[in-house]
């Protein structure tokens, strides 16, 4: 069956809705998957790569521009070309006044990264951009290794289902309220880095060390990292504020839930909260309680909550016909009690999978966000299991506090930094 022909332009989904509107310097809505091969990258051959890339990912051509009443996304004839890596880290994608691709591939000696704009793609979407084009770069680059046997990446999705919406998909007209008024959660201050910088520490850790530890406590992984983070949190909260609950955010890929091969946004959120003053500090209680909060919130009336919510904005006939303008003052003020509501965010990407044939050439996976918070993403690849905090403070106690609970478990953490000036 042939690919239907793609439009010139299509709408945002509904949970990009809330990036144009929201990025700033301080937090520009950008994340970056990075991979970390052998050798050093050769710039020709990512090109090439890029260029077979983005003829499947039709949506990457765009830029986004504002209508009268909502944003969209256009077709450009802008060519994306790869870069030596030369900005800071999820540096700005989406200027309003300055129509850019909005995304961007770069390298670095042996490190291929690529940074998203958040309104384009959510991390499962992107890692299919990425995983492709890194499949591409190696199969191009060793063409000669190649030559009796092509690997395959395994992917079944046309160009259509790459694009589709897949919030409108799943939307039906059932109530969005959950009947749970939102809590005040205690929010991290501190001073913080100049110029709207942002401080990098990524750990690296063997999948099998940590996974037996997680098996000791009869957990998952996402929940094991998000009660040491919460611990690590109510250890700097001040003592007239412990009464605040440390609330976490977790995206959620609804890919995992609803079918969907969509390379754009389809994901959820849940808060998790724990109150220490009323609860105990143990790591155990933490994680009991922590079980109750997932079980109860990955459930498909809450996720299809989620999606009803977003996707209503679509279907009521009175919010569709207010001026974007407007859209966005309220927009702005949404995001800003969203923001009220929680700590901080772990985001656990999962399992990295490429074909075997293309593994020897690649170390590992790694992927960070843009934040005026703090922030931790968590991905694996083989044996190697990548965590990588980034935040807006100075300070670095909550982080170090992290990996130390790792390392007093017996867990062997590496651990490298970006260099900031903190003047």
């Amino acid at each position: 069956m042939k690919n239907k022909r793609v439009s010139e332009w299509s709408k945002l989904d509904n949970a990009a809705k809330i990036f144009p509107p929201n990025s700033k310097n301080s937090d520009t809505k950008v994340f970056r998957f990075a991979c970390e091969l052998y050798e050093n990258v050769d710039k020709n051959a990512l090109q090439s790569a890029l260029d077979i890339t983005i003829e499947t990912f039709p949506l990457y051509k765009s830029i986004i521009k504002s209508g009268l009443f909502w944003y969209y996304f256009e077709k450009s004839h802008f060519k994306a070309v790869v870069t030596e890596e030369n900005l800071p880290p999820c540096s700005t994608l989406y200027d309003k006044n300055n129509k850019t691709l909005l995304f961007r591939v770069m390298y670095f000696k042996k490190r291929i990264s690529f940074e998203v704009y958040h309104a384009l793609s959510d991390g499962a979407g992107a890692l299919q951009f990425f995983k492709t084009l890194v499949f591409h770069y190696i199969t191009i680059k060793h063409e000669g290794q190649f030559k009796e046997h092509v690997p395959v990446l395994l992917s079944d999705a046309s160009r259509t289902q790459k694009m589709d919406d897949s919030f409108q998909k799943y939307y039906s007209k059932t109530s969005t309220s959950n009947g749970k008024k939102s809590q005040k959660a205690f929010r991290i201050r501190g001073l913080k880095l100049p110029e709207y910088r942002i401080r990098i520490i990524e750990a690296v850790i063997p999948v099998d060390s940590i996974l037996a530890k997680v098996k000791e406590y009869n957990t998952s992984l996402t929940i094991f990292l998000a009660a040491i983070l919460m611990i690590a949190i109510n250890d700097e909260i001040p003592a007239r504020l412990k009464k605040r609950p440390v609330v976490l955010s977790i995206p959620v890929n609804l890919r995992n839930y609803y079918y969907s091969q969509t390379a754009r946004n389809f994901f959820g959120v849940i808060n998790v909260d724990y109150n220490f003053s009323g609860g105990g500090n143990e790591i155990e209680e933490v994680i009991e309680a922590l079980k109750n909060s997932f079980r109860e919130n990955l459930t498909p009336e809450h996720l299809g909550r989620r999606i009803n919510s977003l996707a209503s904005l679509e279907h009521n006939y009175l919010l569709r016909a207010i001026p974007l303008s407007v859209k966005d003052f309220f927009l702005k003020i949404a995001n800003s009690f969203v923001d009220r509501s929680y700590t901080s965010t772990l985001s656990n990407v999962g399992k990295v999978n490429m074909p075997d044939e293309i593994k020897p050439f690649i170390s590992s996976f790694d992927i960070f966000v843009s934040t005026n918070k703090l922030q931790a993403c968590v991905c694996s690849y083989e044996n190697i299991l990548r965590i990588s905090f980034t935040s807006a403070f100075v300070s670095t106690e909550i982080q170090r506090r992290f990996f130390k609970t790792l390392t007093d478990m017996g867990i062997p953490v590496d651990i490298a930094s970006n260099k900031v000036d903190e003047e």
